[in-house]
């Protein structure tokens, strides 16, 4: 080939290389969950391949904002699990709502949770994989060596990088049967909503209390190797895309600008639509009410009603700490306990929540609080 023998002098380094690399964030927000299909591993073009060459791997998947507390066992954790975020789909509460819902398997056995067969990012995959085959066909009928030698490097590097980031999701399963209080779940959203979930123990360990774990196809060490390469193939690649003919520059330069706006777009969809979640089936629960509140007071009324427990409030600290606010959730699990409210196992429903005035209550005990203190 005559591009091997021209020397180093007809080298061109153009600006076309740059969109190569452009796009970090929206292939950073998709690639954990791309990275369990085998899709994955297809040779394509990506943008920005260098953002999936890092020194070192994330161990579990991204937590949320929020608190998850068990309504009777006492647990805690300062943060919702990935899955159960996008399971409830939380950040769509409004404000000082309180909702209701069941969750149960759909199977029974380990877990099965993965990458929608056919999901947006599936596709995002498949069209790489077709630019790259567009491209290396055009280079090869129009003799361009560089452009084949930069679709090769370009392709090939995301397989590369695929195998360094495959992994499995692996969820913490309980092993022991021995009795445990009920297992349900209680999440409190900085904004005062609740999502208050009934399920067992099983799905309770697996979705709240223990983190999702990332189990890599190949070890750390393995790991570094192939990004060192990566690295190098793609500055190979993008100084062989420098020096491609100008035919294939604009080639090279139409995939990665509509690669880019792809990528962008998917990353704009609900994550929900990358994940198949059918493992795990979600019941809203309806009780007296709905789930709108006027007032986070009259939302963590409702919460404990439902739950007919005040445990988990000062075990999450989730009202204010003070004398008022103790002798108001005292009194509120009591009203809860005394009253009609409660999960019906036999219906699975909420039964009609007590009749108390929460405000009246809280004012009162405020009132009370004060008048000590002036004493």
């Amino acid at each position: 080939m005559k591009f091997l023998t021209d020397g180093y002098k007809s080298l061109q380094l153009d600006i076309v290389g740059f969109l190569a690399i452009l796009g970090e964030s929206s292939v950073l927000v998709q690639s954990q969950v791309a990275a369990l299909s085998y899709f994955f591993l297809l040779p394509r073009l990506v943008p920005a391949p260098q953002a999936l060459i890092r020194t070192s791997r994330p161990e579990r998947l991204e937590p949320s904002t929020g608190t998850v507390v068990g309504a009777y066992s006492g647990g805690i954790r300062h943060h919702v699990n990935h899955l159960a975020h996008l399971l409830h789909n939380g950040n769509t509460l409004p404000a000082y709502s309180v909702r209701c819902e069941k969750v149960t398997k759909t199977k029974a056995g380990s877990s099965d949770v993965r990458a929608r067969t056919f999901g947006p990012v599936i596709w995002l995959s498949i069209l790489g994989c077709i630019m790259s085959l567009a491209l290396f066909a055009i280079a090869i009928a129009q003799d361009d060596g560089f452009a084949l030698v930069a679709t090769l490097a370009l392709s090939f590097l995301s397989t590369l990088v695929g195998v360094g980031n495959r992994w499995k999701l692996k969820l913490k399963e309980r092993k022991a049967n021995r009795p445990v209080p009920p297992s349900d779940v209680v999440i409190s959203y900085p904004n005062g909503a609740f999502l208050i979930i009934k399920c067992d123990e099983y799905t309770a360990r697996e979705l709240y209390w223990h983190p999702e774990e990332c189990k890599y196809m190949v070890s750390p060490t393995i790991y570094r190797i192939l990004s060192l390469g990566g690295t190098l193939i793609l500055m190979f690649g993008v100084i062989c895309l420098g020096n491609a003919t100008l035919n294939l520059q604009l080639g090279f330069a139409a995939s990665y600008i509509i690669l880019n706006a792809a990528y962008w777009v998917v990353a704009a969809l609900p994550p929900q639509w990358n994940w198949d979640l059918s493992y795990y089936r979600v019941k809203r629960i309806h009780y007296e009410g709905g789930e709108k509140n006027k007032s986070f007071t009259q939302a963590l009324w409702k919460s404990i009603a439902i739950t007919q427990s005040a445990r988990w409030v000062k075990i999450g600290s989730i009202a204010p700490i003070s004398k008022a606010w103790d002798a108001w959730i005292e009194e509120a699990e009591q009203k809860a306990k005394l009253g009609h409210g409660g999960w019906d196992e036999k219906e699975d429903v909420v039964r009609e929540l007590p009749d108390w005035d929460f405000d009246a209550a809280l004012t009162r005990h405020l009132y009370s609080d004060e008048a000590s203190r002036s004493v």
